[in-house]
């Protein structure tokens, strides 16, 4: 029981004679005793309880039920995963249905009965314990030193790593990856885990900008070079001074530009339009792109030799569904972050819900589940996000076997098929490939109806 000493309990209850005998019923916990709600969120502040049991009957509405459901919200709102266990003799069926469908963990009637009420605070501990451990496995998140970055899965790691080990340098850095990967979030891991973190990052999205306008975009201009040129204006590059410039869908960047992008690369200097002075600008260049650039370049459509400048260092970002376990663990973290931005209190996914996110293959990555995320904390109508409410078409979901033995099965017949394909079908070289015995391997191409 020494355990069960660690758990807070928290009591709701006026009657100065139950609060005495729930004190005495719930030795083994560490019990909390409110008699009001200001009381009881006094203690949900500073104690989190994992179990509450709270009577609805509190004053200033003693013969009622109303304070005790405020309070009941107010702790659901402020501590979604507590356990809140309602109590009441008003209308014992409503007050029940109604207490169960605004969160409650369950409901019992008064009179109390000790060892019922035990029962059910004691399930309610072990509920917690399952829900906790299970959060705890679903933010596995991995330590990296890039701000605002939230992943478990070693292949997002990896790329973490590199980013940590050429922000120190001054090498122009190119991201590879999919839209909706993350590349601009690297890109500012890039530049705050630098000497220029206190400098500017500039960004600009090469694909964003129409073509006749990204020059002066990135070079800036003189006064009077051209119609509506009425004062002179800085380009992104010189913003930039002492900082990093992050050209995102660098893969668009008309050829005309490429040219003058390469001379400011190898010469460190620029001119503004409708200028002639050279002007010295100290500035990191970090680009990305979704393209493939090397088919660009045989295309004629990229320079090799300023792709070799772009791309001293080069890191390719993985797709969210390469990424093990973050779809999941991003969701959780949406989950919270648009329950605080738009006021809901959503408590989490349905099972189904949690299955259909990992392993739905993302086509937009993080910028897709984050857009379906909002949408459905919008219009959810209970107390969990479902399959419903993620509205993802059932015909784009490739369904993924968590069963060990029927995943253990599928790599033992492909491992099995592919010694049988090296062996050119031989049996006795198959079952030498794969170190069993030959009755062994007949064993297992019978256990498998492997035909042979």
């Amino acid at each position: 029981m020494s355990d069960k000493k660690k758990r807070k309990l928290l009591v709701v209850e006026d009657d100065s004679g139950l609060q005495r005998q729930y004190k005495w019923n719930f030795e083994n916990y560490d019990v909390f005793i409110a008699g009001d709600r200001k009381e009881a969120m006094t203690y949900v502040a500073k104690e989190n309880p994992s179990v509450v049991t709270l009577d609805l009957g509190l004053p200033p509405d003693p013969d009622g039920t109303s304070e005790g459901f405020a309070t009941l919200e107010e702790i659901l709102s402020f501590s979604p995963s507590t356990k809140v266990i309602v109590a009441s003799g008003h209308n014992a069926r409503e007050s029940a249905l109604k207490a169960i469908s605004s969160g409650a963990y369950d409901f019992y009637q008064k009179p109390v009965d000790p060892d019922e009420l035990g029962l059910i605070v004691d399930r309610a501990f072990r509920l917690f314990d399952l829900e906790e451990e299970n959060r705890l496995l679903a933010s596995g998140q991995k330590s990296t030193k890039l701000a605002n970055l939230i992943t478990a899965s070693d292949q997002m790691v990896k790329v973490c790593k590199m980013v940590e080990r050429v922000a120190p340098t001054n090498v122009t850095v190119l991201l590879l990856g999919a839209s909706g990967t993350g590349k601009e979030l690297l890109a500012r891991g890039v530049h705050d885990l630098s000497d220029r973190k206190n400098k500017p990052f500039v960004a600009i999205n090469c694909a964003a900008i129409p073509e006749n306008l990204l020059e002066s975009e990135l070079f800036g201009y003189e006064k009077g070079a051209f119609t509506g040129a009425v004062k002179q204006t800085l380009g992104k590059i010189e913003v930039a001074e002492g900082g990093t410039l992050f050209l995102d869908e660098i893969g668009d960047l008309p050829f005309p530009l490429q040219v003058k992008l390469l001379r400011f690369l190898q010469e460190r200097v620029i001119e503004r339009i409708g200028g002639r002075k050279e002007i010295p600008v100290d500035v990191r260049v970090v680009c990305a792109t979704h393209q493939n650039l090397e088919s660009h370049i045989s295309e004629g459509l990229f320079r090799e030799d300023l792709f070799y400048r772009l791309s001293e260092i080069v890191i390719n970002i993985p797709p969210l569904y390469e990424r093990d376990g973050d779809a999941v663990l991003l969701a959780h973290n949406f989950l919270n972050r648009f329950n605080k931005e738009l006021k809901r209190n959503i408590r989490g996914f349905t099972s189904d819900a949690l299955s259909l996110i990992a392993s739905y293959q993302w086509p937009g990555n993080v910028r897709e589940l984050e857009n379906r995320l909002k949408r459905s904390v919008i219009m959810c109508d209970g107390k969990k996000i479902t399959v419903e409410d993620l509205e993802i078409d059932s015909d784009e979901i490739e369904h993924e076997d968590l069963n060990l033995k029927k995943i253990r099965e599928a790599a033992d017949v492909k491992t099995i098929r592919k010694a049988l394909s090296f062996a050119n079908g031989n049996v006795s070289q198959a079952a030498r490939l794969l170190g069993v015995s030959r009755p062994t391997f007949y064993g297992l191409v019978k256990q498998y109806n492997i035909n042979i």
